[in-house]
C-alpha cells in the first residue's frame, strides 16, 4: 500500500520550490513577492476536462492579477507536452471563448518534486496523475485555501475568484463572510466576547448594522 503524501494544511507556511515552466524558470516564492498566488494541479495535458480548466483560468488571468494574484498551473507532464498543448488550447473555440492565450506559468514536474511537496498525488484516486488541487497563499506565503476535486470532474473557477475576494476583503476590513457570499453583500461583525460585549452588540443595533441574535450580526461595507 503507498503512503499517503504530505500536504500542508491551512495556516501553514507554504513549501518553497524551483520549477522549470512554460514561461521559464520559476522561484517560489521568491518571484511572486506581495502576492497572492494560486497554485493548481491537473492530470495530464491533452485531456478534455483540463483543456475546459485551462480555458477558463486563461480567460479570466487579468481578473485575478488585478486582485494582485498570479496563476500557477502543474501537471506531471514535459515542457514540451505543455508547450503543445497550450498552443493547441489557442485554437479551441468552447462556452464562448476562443483564441485564448495561457500565459501563466505551467509547471513541468516530471520528477513529482512539486506535487510531492503538496500532497497532489492521491494514490488511492491516481499513483501517477495529480488531482485536481487547489492552493490559495497569501503575500506571506501562508496556505489560506485548500480546494481538492477528483480526475473526473472540473473546477468552479468563479467560486476560486469568488473565495480569494472574500478572503481579501475579511483582511481588509476584520469581518467575515456569511454562506454564498458574493462582493457587495452584507458581511458578518466578529462574534462579541462577553455577555457585557454581547448585550452592547444588540442594544447598540440600527443603521450601522443589524442582528438576527447577539451572536450573527451583519453590516454593509
Amino acid at each position: 500500500m503507498c503512503d499517503q503524501p504530505g500536504m500542508p494544511l491551512i495556516g501553514d507556511k507554504a513549501p518553497a520550490f524551483k520549477a522549470l515552466t512554460t514561461q521559464g524558470e520559476i522561484s517560489f516564492p521568491e518571484d511572486y513577492q506581495g502576492k497572492w498566488v494560486i497554485l493548481f494541479s491537473h492530470p495530464a495535458d491533452f485531456t478534455p476536462t483540463c483543456t475546459t480548466e485551462f480555458m477558463t483560468f486563461a480567460s479570466m488571468a487579468e481578473d485575478f492579477e488585478a486582485r494582485n494574484c498570479q496563476l500557477i498551473g502543474l501537471s506531471i507532464d514535459s515542457n514540451y507536452s505543455h508547450i503543445a498543448w497550450l498552443r493547441k488550447i489557442k485554437e479551441l473555440e468552447w462556452n464562448g471563448m476562443s483564441d485564448i492565450e495561457v500565459r501563466f506559468p505551467v509547471i513541468a514536474d516530471l520528477k513529482m518534486d512539486v506535487a510531492h511537496k503538496f500532497g497532489m498525488l492521491q494514490p488511492n484516486e491516481d499513483d501517477s496523475h495529480a488531482v485536481r488541487a487547489v492552493f490559495i497563499m497569501d503575500p506571506e506565503v501562508k496556505v489560506r485555501a485548500i480546494l481538492y476535486y477528483p480526475l473526473s470532474n472540473g473546477r468552479n473557477m468563479d467560486e476560486v475568484m469568488r473565495l480569494l475576494v472574500a478572503m481579501q476583503t475579511s483582511d481588509e476590513h476584520g469581518i467575515a463572510t456569511p454562506a454564498n457570499w458574493q462582493p457587495g453583500d452584507e458581511v458578518i461583525i466578529p462574534t462579541p466576547g462577553s455577555c457585557g460585549q454581547a448585550a452592547e452588540r444588540v442594544e447598540g443595533a440600527g443603521d450601522d448594522y443589524h442582528c438576527l441574535d447577539w451572536f450573527l450580526c451583519l453590516k454593509k461595507l
